[in-house]
């Protein structure tokens, strides 16, 4: 059961006084040595972190009497980045009632126990989940394993796209989006996909799958951390599956990345038992529990 201690504007918990407040400037490197400590569990809030917009963006910060950080949580797009050190005794952010009133908020994203206990402070405030969705999270520190690069059937090209490209990449970013991203009853928005791909092709590295003439898979990074590139958009279309083309897909992309220095991470549905093979087999191994609540 989840403990709150109200104390006037400060909390107590466990016999430490805590209080939130918003990260200003001069304590921005503090903020960032919290989260490259915990940058495994949550590359996409450092992410978020390391491109704030100081005017659109928020970050608060629980803190004890001696200054210790104890709790972070970013606001992004729309949406909430809870980053805990120890979930089960978080208190409710006194601020989060107001701060509500002013943005909407569509979803919360992090570490499933850290975003337990923000869906209890947002549901005493009134707000509902829509739905929610649970993902294993999986990382790789080291080389691929070498087997899965050669997993995909002969005369399979992996290259960079190209311009000439845009279109077959856009079917399939339009397919993944559809089957993976979009919450239960949410509309699929052509331009919106549009302006996703040109995001990705041009400011994320992004590898395409070719066989006989035709783009059939891709895979991209989405997000860039301290020391971690997040990998996500990987999709074979449906007529070429169970063909090994998202293991050598997957296994060469991780490669390239893994060879510059970086380490990687992604989340997959725990529903997804076809996609979490795929990752098992290029040598991703899982770290822990992923949710993304929606509003």
């Amino acid at each position: 059961m989840l403990e709150f201690v109200t104390r006037y504007k400060g909390y107590m918990t466990k016999g430490k006084n805590l209080h939130w407040e918003k990260m200003n400037p001069q304590n921005a490197g503090e903020t960032a040595d919290f989260l490259k400590n915990r940058e495994i569990h949550c590359v996409t809030a450092c992410a978020k972190f390391l491109n704030r917009n100081g005017i659109r963006d928020h970050v608060w910060s629980l803190r004890e009497d001696g200054g210790n950080i104890a709790a972070l949580l970013l606001h992004s797009g729309r949406t909430l980045f809870p980053v805990f050190v120890s979930p089960s005794y978080i208190p409710v952010p006194y601020f989060m009632n107001r701060f509500l009133r002013k943005v909407p908020i569509h979803a919360i994203q992090g570490r499933r126990e850290d975003v337990d206990v923000l869906e209890y402070t947002l549901v005493s405030l009134g707000c509902h989940c829509a739905d929610r969705i649970d993902y294993d999270l999986m990382s790789l520190d080291g080389e691929p394993n070498g087997e899965a690069l050669s997993a995909g059937p002969a005369g399979l090209v992996l290259r960079k796209p190209g311009v000439s490209d845009w279109d077959a990449l856009y079917l399939l970013q339009a397919a993944y989006e559809q089957e993976e991203v979009l919450p239960w009853g949410t509309a699929f928005n052509p331009a919106y996909c549009r302006r996703s791909l040109e995001h990705i092709i041009t400011g994320e590295h992004i590898l395409a799958a070719e066989l006989d003439g035709r783009i059939v898979g891709k895979i991209n990074t989405n997000a860039l951390s301290f020391s971690r590139y997040q990998i996500g958009g990987v999709y074979v279309h449906p007529d070429y599956r169970g063909r090994g083309i998202a293991v050598s897909m997957g296994a060469a992309f991780a490669r390239h990345l893994t060879a510059e220095g970086w380490r990687l991470s992604l989340f997959v549905k725990k529903r997804n038992s076809a996609a979490q093979t795929v990752y098992r087999r290029i040598g991703f191994t899982v770290t822990g529990s992923y949710r993304i609540s929606y509003y």
